[in-house]
This record gives C-alpha cells, structure tokens and sequence, in this order.
C-alpha cells in the first residue's frame, strides 16, 4: 500500500481524508485509503456522463502470525501461525522466509517492518520419519505442522523485533526475489502474483491513461478477498459505495442522475486466473483451459462466482480485437467448481454491468506463482484502453 500511494503521488493524485469535507474539482485526480484499501480516481474535464471502475484486491494467502506467538521446544524459539484464505500450505516448507507486516508501538503509531535480515524457516519431517509421505501425500496439521523455526534459545516477539509493541499484523513471507523463467524468459515466477498482477495492472492503467473528458475514471485496490472480503476495506464493505456517492455529491449530481449514470456505467474487475497444468488435463474443461501466454482471460460462471454477462463480455472482446490482443475464456469443470473473486460482490453493491477478467496463473495460492509476461503487457494495454473510452 506504501508503494502505490507513492506512485500515485509521484503522477499527481491529490490526497483525501474520510474524515474532512472534499472539494473535488473536474480535471484533477485524488485518493483514499483506508487501511489495506486505496481508491484513485480521475474527475472528467466535462459533466460525468459515466464512469468506468476498474478494481483489483491487494491481499494474498499467507500464514500470519497469532496474537501470542512464541513456542519454545527443543532449545529453540518457534512462533504460532495461522492460514490466512487458502494458501497451499506445502508450498511455505523447506524456504527461506522472513516476518513482515506491521507493528504497533506505545506511541500508536503504525510501522512496517520486513525483516529478512534474520530469515526464519518451517522445515519438513525427514523422509526416515515419514516413509510413505511420496506414495501418500503430505499431510500438515496447520496447528502442529507450521510452525516457523526463529532461531537458537528463549525469545519473545519483542525481543525478536528489537522494541516494544502493543499489538500486530505479522506474516511469514518468502524472500525468494522474481525471476524469469523459462527458455526465452517468458514466464515470471514470484509471490503474491494473486492478486498484485490486478493492482498492478489496474494501478498502470489509471496512472498511463488520460484524463476523460466525460468519464469518472476509478481504480479501486480493495483488501480482504482471499478471507471473503467482509472487512471494512473490503468488497462488501461501504467503502466502495460511500466513496462513489460521496464523489458525486461533492460534484452536485442529484441522486436521479446517479441511477442513470449507473446504468451507463461498468466495473472490470481484474483477477487471477487458474491455468491449464499439462499433468492434470482432467481438471480442466476441454473447450475453456486458459493457458499461459494465450492472453486476457475473460472469466464465466453459471452460479454467478464470476459475474461476466454477456454484454460486457462482448465489450471486452471487441476492446482485444480492436487492439489485436489475444484473449481467451474461462469455465470452470461442472464437476470440478471454481474460485471467486470481487466482481460479483461489487457488481451486487453498484449495480452495474461487470466483467471478470484477468490472465492465466500456476501455482495459484501457493508461496513461488507463475504467469507469461506478455500476457500481463496485454493486460495493462487493455485496461488502458478500455479507462480511455
């Protein structure tokens, strides 16, 4: 969040406060947050005739530290975690990893900490001790089994940070840099591909594009999906709601305009997408396996956990094919069920015609993802493009 507000302010984005009255003015940019959740936006030169919102999350699965964490056993410190969403927790063992997140002192005051000069790690049980964890499969008890080895003696939390603190949103985190990867160095393997790809692309977009002449340009980075986004900076929070009418408010739209205005409107919303693995085919529908390199991936599904219409469907593919980008489509097995991310939950909140869309992704939710570089350039170009309208 540190680092988007920063890019933001570098292009000119004039902050607001929740707790003061706005004055907004046409052809100028501003922004909000709130905690994990940053809203920007661009206010048209002209009357707003409609508004274009493009919005992504800024969480990622990870296991966090609990509120108490320390454990001592074996002449060793160890600190308690827990899940948060759905990571795949096999993927945190046998890595170098670091405590990050924020703190809180006796002053108040918010800090962030990332502390990879003393790396920590949750190693595997010895194959001696586990003969049949390869013909099997791994079982970790997230209560037992998760624990992060910090080093040597007795220590607390405190002791471990170096100052005192009140309280604390930790994680354990991998500190493995991003690479190429590939022959050519097509792909990009990293963490927190999900969702920092959207926020980024969404971020890029709005940042890159010009200001509209008659649209209200907004980009929303909303936190909190991974745990289903009831949160106060999340989805299904009032945050969104609140900040479009207070926008249109400052601006003297009466709430009449505002439903026809929403009726002309549209959301994007931008997320990961699960990408065809060549040794499970089987997990995938035949007609639909989005596959790295082939482009936007456009998401559907029948119970509404993606929440594409046809329409805006439609909108998007004529966007890709005016700018002659690759896309793709998405449908989960009927047997095999999917994901869901924030385009239903916002659709429902403003409603407004939504597409789900994101690019293809392996190793979703797990500490080291994939993704082909070229299709996050198709992204950015096409979410550029389609904020410009």
């Amino acid at each position: 969040m540190a680092e988007l507000e920063a890019r933001l302010v570098e292009s000119g984005f004039l902050p607001l406060k929740e707790e003061r009255i706005w004055e907004l003015e046409s052809g100028k940019s501003y922004y909000l947050t709130r905690e994990g959740a940053c809203a920007a936006f661009s206010i048209p030169q002209n009357p707003i005739q409609k508004a274009l919102i493009l919005a992504a999350h800024t969480d990622s699965p990870a296991l966090k530290l609990k509120v108490h964490p320390e454990v001592h056993k074996g002449g060793m410190t160890l600190f308690a975690v827990e899940p948060y969403g759905a990571p795949l927790l096999n993927a945190w063992l046998n890595r170098d990893l670091a405590i990050a997140g924020k703190i809180v002192g006796p002053d108040l005051v918010s800090k962030l900490v990332f502390l990879d000069d003393s790396p920590c790690t949750i190693p595997q049980l010895a194959i001696h001790l586990d003969r049949k964890v390869n013909e099997e499969g791994l079982v970790l008890n997230r209560q037992e089994h998760l624990l992060p080895i910090m080093g040597a003696g007795t220590f607390s939390l405190e002791e471990f940070l170096g100052e005192e603190i009140l309280s604390h949103d930790l994680f354990v985190v991998p500190i493995e840099e991003s690479r190429l990867l590939g022959r050519k160095g097509e792909w990009i393997g990293s963490y927190r591909i999900d969702n920092l790809v959207g926020t980024h692309a969404a971020l890029m977009a709005l940042l890159e594009s010009r200001v509209s002449e008659e649209t209200l340009q907004l980009a929303l980075f909303l936190d909190h999906e991974e745990v289903g986004s009831k949160s106060a900076t999340g989805a299904a929070s009032s945050f969104v709601t609140d900040l479009f009418e207070r926008i249109l408010s400052c601006l003297e739209i009466e709430k009449e305009e505002l439903y026809a205005l929403k009726s002309r409107s549209k959301i994007v919303s931008i997320d990961m997408a699960h990408a065809f693995h060549p040794s499970y085919a089987n997990r995938y529908d035949p007609n639909s396996p989005p596959i790295l390199g082939g482009g936007i991936v456009i998401k559907y599904n029948a119970d509404q956990k993606y929440a594409t219409t046809a329409e805006g469907a439609a909108w998007v593919i004529q966007a890709c094919k005016a700018l002659q980008l690759p896309y793709q489509s998405f449908v989960a097995r009927s047997d095999v069920g999917c994901g869901s991310t924030i385009g239903p939950i916002l659709s429902e909140r403003l409603g407004m015609t939504t597409v789900d869309l994101g690019i293809a992704q392996l190793s979703m939710h797990s500490a080291r993802e994939v993704i082909a570089g070229q299709d996050h350039l198709a992204l950015c170009r096409l979410l550029t493009h389609l904020i410009e309208e």
